[in-house]
């Protein structure tokens, strides 16, 4: 069976990136939570479950095969799973779905480093950095081209919920958490997310951690 390692899902975006994708599979895998940044997190990085990430979370066992980073995770497992859940059937739709989840892999450095994740807050709005509305722009206008040009009748970017949706769900989390201004067009999208069966169960779990990383937490304004 599949053995994902993860750390606390209130805080963890990469995190939540591999879960959904392990849900989004339908194959069965186990899950561990590691928690964070606890005495014991320096020691358990030097273990062997750990050593092909220099430590990193989320890491994928299969077995004696291991994958890590949440974008080579989503690709092992649509290839294990049958090619037809994570990326759109039509080439255009999936060149620019892949263009997506890499940007978002390598992008948004400012919302990410300023706005971290935390499931189990809602903080007042304040005026983001400039950096951070840069990263909003770039953000909605993905979505709207997405929406626009291959959404359909779905409620997801690509129409079905699929591996775009599952890069940018920390991202959603975060508009939410840190009450960021979002494009008119963004909260039905975002709600459509929230909503998802796989993320209701992530919430959930989220809420019922008892560990409190005081770097992830802020004073409300």
């Amino acid at each position: 069976m599949l053995k994902l390692i993860i750390g606390n899902k209130a805080y963890s975006s990469w995190s939540l990136r591999g879960w959904l994708a392990c849900r989004q599979s339908g194959l069965p895998f186990e899950e561990m939570v590691v928690p964070l940044y606890d005495q014991e997190w320096e020691k358990r990085r030097e273990g062997d479950e750990f050593a092909p990430s220099s430590g990193k979370v989320p890491i994928l066992w299969d077995g004696d095969v291991v994958v890590w980073d949440s974008l080579a995770i989503v690709e092992y497992l649509n290839e294990g799973s049958g090619g037809d859940k994570f990326w759109p059937q039509d080439g255009a739709a999936r060149a620019m779905a892949r263009s997506m989840a890499a940007e978002m892999h390598s992008g948004f450095a400012a919302l990410r480093r300023k706005h971290s994740m935390n499931i189990r807050q809602v903080y007042p709005p304040q005026t983001p950095d400039d950096d951070v509305l840069a990263d909003i722009q770039r953000i909605m206008e993905l979505w709207a081209q997405a929406r626009a040009r291959y959404g359909g009748d779905g409620d997801f970017l690509f129409g079905a919920f699929g591996a775009v949706d599952i890069m940018f769900a920390p991202v959603v989390t975060r508009f939410v958490t840190h009450s960021l201004p979002v494009a008119r067009f963004a909260p039905a999208y975002m709600q459509a997310v929230l909503e998802h069966p796989f993320m209701q169960d992530w919430i959930a779990a989220a809420q019922e951690e008892e560990w409190v990383i005081e770097q992830f937490e802020k004073t409300p304004a």
